[in-house]
């Protein structure tokens, strides 16, 4: 799994891709402008390229995309992020199955909180400097990209101009199911070790990948509790406009209600969920994520959006 060959009186000229010999793989490697790298801990114990390991973020090329498109793709749907990318190298990989593959890898700058970065596959995102990298449990094709990055002397791109005042910012969206039976709301119970609102009960939810909302929720429904959904039957029911704190990522979460449904709530992903349980509309538990309390009592009173943290 080396990278292409590299000296450093004289670097490798980057591969130009055609349709042919483009790789199936492609990721990004982000530097913030204190030269640490953003790392995303992958699933252990999952049938995925190098689980249980620090890794950049990246996939595989759908279709007829390029590199370029896959890692912009995947960098959206992984981080929420859309930064300018340049080539960097390519790198060899192993995927689940032993087969070896390779991947492009662009350079790009970033500067933000790895906190506020959703985390819709795997554990979570941080920032770590050269030095602690040799200490971690690394993807070992990522671990080469890095070495390769300080022996070309570290460079880091110019971040982008900030555009519209500098108030831009990218908002994501997350689809969440409603599920309500005799007067009682599906709840599930947060695995203690959840990015996100550990022990603590939630909606069935998910965020949007490449898809709609509605598909999403039908997804996420029989992913983590094997619930099958018809989009026929789901409609809308809340909007929670949402910031965790001031100067946060904004988060738009849809709310949806099935009408009707198919199939007993089970515990499909127990690192993330410990249980689902049916509890009264006008007694929830006393730990509920914030907006989902919110849209419960929204949908209660017939409101139709609800703006929380702003």
């Amino acid at each position: 799994m080396d990278p292409q060959p590299f000296s450093p009186a004289e670097p490798a000229a980057i591969e130009q891709a055609t349709p042919d010999d483009d790789p199936r793989g492609a990721a990004a490697l982000l530097v913030d402008s204190r030269g640490r790298y953003l790392l995303h801990l992958r699933d252990a114990n999952k049938r995925i390229c190098d689980p249980g390991t620090w890794s950049i973020p990246g996939g595989d090329r759908e279709g007829a995309e390029t590199s370029r498109e896959a890692v912009e793709r995947e960098l959206l749907e992984e981080t929420g992020l859309a930064v300018p990318l340049e080539e960097f190298t390519v790198v060899d990989t192993v995927g689940p199955d032993g087969v070896g593959g390779r991947a492009r890898v662009y350079l790009g700058a970033w500067d933000g909180d790895a906190d506020d970065l959703p985390c819709p596959e795997g554990i979570m995102f941080r920032h770590f400097d050269v030095g602690t990298v040799p200490y971690l449990t690394m993807c070992p094709w990522t671990k080469e990209v890095i070495d390769l990055h300080q022996a070309r002397g570290a460079p880091v791109p110019a971040p982008a101009r900030a555009s519209s005042g500098g108030r831009a910012r990218l908002n994501l969206v997350g689809a969440h199911l409603y599920l309500e039976r005799e007067g009682r709301v599906l709840l599930g119970l947060r695995h203690p070790g959840s990015a996100y609102a550990g022990n603590t009960h939630h909606f069935l939810a998910g965020h949007c990948e490449q898809e709609s909302a509605v598909a999403c929720v039908v997804r996420e429904a029989e992913e983590e509790a094997g619930i099958a959904v018809d989009p026929a039957d789901v409609e809308l029911v809340h909007v929670v406009h949402v910031v965790d704190a001031p100067g946060g990522r904004p988060r738009m979460q849809l709310v949806f209600r099935a009408r009707k449904w198919a199939g007993t709530p089970e515990v499909r992903e127990p690192d993330r969920c410990l249980s689902w349980d049916w509890w009264p509309a006008e007694s929830l538990p006393e730990r509920v994520a914030p907006y989902a309390r919110a849209a419960i009592e929204g949908i209660r009173a017939g409101r139709l959006y609800t703006e929380l943290g702003w």
